[in-house]
């Protein structure tokens, strides 16, 4: 056990933010000024360099969905330094290529560190030392991932224009590597049991019975359930209309605010998600998260709607704006959704599985949308199908909640029995103010068990042990 005079929580919120400025930055925004810069300088053709890029995220997809796994057995501070390490050679080696199949070999290693500093190594950062406060303390990290778009594309532009690509990449490389080697080995290596805490600080008492020793269900039992199903295909819907119109929006606005004008725009959208972000993890308390997910969904489909019918300046900022209040949220709320609805131990399981479909899904998406656009000579008909996708996204996380009449479903009847239990042992302990907070859990319980299907006679047997 490590004595500590203060919650170290919060710490780990400022590392994960720093991981994904830098993950999200190269990974995730990097590859769209990789494009720009070997068609510009190499003068190789768009459509085999975006290829690779497919590529990246197809790797990194297949990676991200073992990512429990692979913590499990490495540990996150190992795990993450291994993928600054990757990243920093997928960059060198996208910087270096000199000819284009070299570009498929380097997407191995760059999706690599990618699947590795993306939004589910983040949610598992965070998961260990936060629970009541997983909304803030997730939407806090993942503010990185937007910075990281803020920061990186103009300052990639700006070190390639000035010391050239492979210059560039090596500043980067370097800089990715030292601060999340270090970031990562002095904060990541310990969870809350190590200093003799729960999750937000609490006693360990109130939580050593919530779950932990619980066995997990395989992945395959995870993705039957309907709850798994309806997340992954409404985020999938999302993000590839997200992605797609992200991709194509520096294009879309250019005719109308110019390139300048275009960029703010884009910038705009940016700092919008940031305060969505923030807005969400503020404001979502105990209310019901899936109509969270369809409010953000429709709100973006919204503003994808302005974006392809408006014509005049502010309408389509007014566009960007509702775009951007939802673009981070995306990322945010697959893992806010599971922890309310599957087991702790599943929930991480869940996470990496609903980004690695997600991110094989949304890899097509700038590549669909652009041949949409080509062939009918304008944006809109690719972002009324986004908007149309985004919509649709809104109805299956609405409908997608089982709400058994017999019984709830194993996933949440266990997630629930453990507390009861946790409830019961720390009662007969008596310990003081912990057992009145204690009390209100159990009145939550048996409020819950109407919308969980559970009688009167299985919440009583619950407390005896029985079921």
């Amino acid at each position: 056990m490590i004595r500590s005079p203060r919650f170290r929580g919060w710490s780990v919120v400022w590392v994960a933010f720093t991981v994904a400025t830098f993950g999200f930055g190269i990974g995730f925004y990097g590859p769209a000024v990789f494009l720009e810069t070997l068609h510009t300088t190499r003068g190789w053709p768009i459509a085999p360099i975006s290829t690779a890029i497919t590529a990246h995220f197809l790797v990194g997809a297949a990676i991200v969905s073992y990512l429990p796994q692979v913590h499990r057995v490495a540990g996150i501070a190992n795990t993450t330094i291994v993928g600054a390490l990757l990243s920093a050679i997928g960059i060198l080696g996208w910087s270096s290529a000199t000819a284009m199949w070299q570009l498929f070999l380097v997407a191995i290693f760059s999706g690599s560190g990618w699947a590795v500093t993306s939004g589910a190594a983040i949610n598992a950062m965070i998961a260990p030392w936060f629970d009541r406060d997983r909304p803030k303390a997730l939407g806090c990290a993942l503010n990185g991932a937007s910075l990281g778009g803020v920061i990186f594309i103009p300052l990639l532009v700006w070190l390639i224009a000035h010391i050239g690509f492979q210059s560039a990449a090596i500043v980067v490389a370097v800089a990715m590597s030292i601060v999340v080697g270090i970031l990562a080995h002095m904060y990541l290596r310990h969870v809350p049991l190590d200093f003799a805490i729960a999750a937000d600080g609490e006693p360990t008492m109130a939580t050593n019975m919530s779950g932990a020793h619980v066995g997990r269900l395989s992945r395959r039992a995870l993705m039957r359930t309907k709850e798994f199903a309806s997340i992954s295909a409404a985020f999938a819907l999302a993000l590839f209309a997200q992605v797609g119109v992200l991709a194509h929006l520096l294009a879309r606005l250019s005719p109308e605010l110019g390139a300048s004008g275009a960029a703010a725009a884009v910038s705009v959208t940016t700092i919008s998600a940031v305060a969505g972000r923030m807005l969400l993890g503020w404001l979502l308390g105990e209310h019901d998260r899936r109509h969270a997910a369809a409010a953000n969904f429709l709100i973006q489909s919204v503003g994808v709607g302005l974006l392809c019918l408006s014509k005049t300046v502010p309408s389509l900022l007014v566009g960007c704006v509702f775009f951007g209040l939802g673009l981070g949220n995306a990322a945010t709320l697959p893992a806010l959704i599971a922890q309310m609805e599957f087991r702790p131990p599943d929930v991480t399981t869940v996470v990496a599985l609903v980004i690695a479909i997600n991110q094989a899904i949304f890899a097509l998406s700038p590549a669909i949308l652009g041949a949409l656009r080509q062939g009918s000579a304008n944006y809109t008909l690719s972002f009324a199908i986004a908007c149309a996708l985004q919509i649709t996204a809104a109805f299956i996380i609405l409908v997608g909640r089982t709400r058994p009449s017999n019984g709830p479903s194993t996933g949440t009847r266990c997630w629930h029995r453990s507390h009861y239990r946790t409830i019961r042992f720390t009662a007969c302990r008596g310990k003081g103010a912990l057992l009145a907070k204690l009390r209100a859990r159990t009145s939550q319980l048996a409020i819950d068990r109407h919308a969980l299907g559970i009688t009167r006679d299985q919440l009583d047997a619950i407390a005896s042990g029985r079921w």
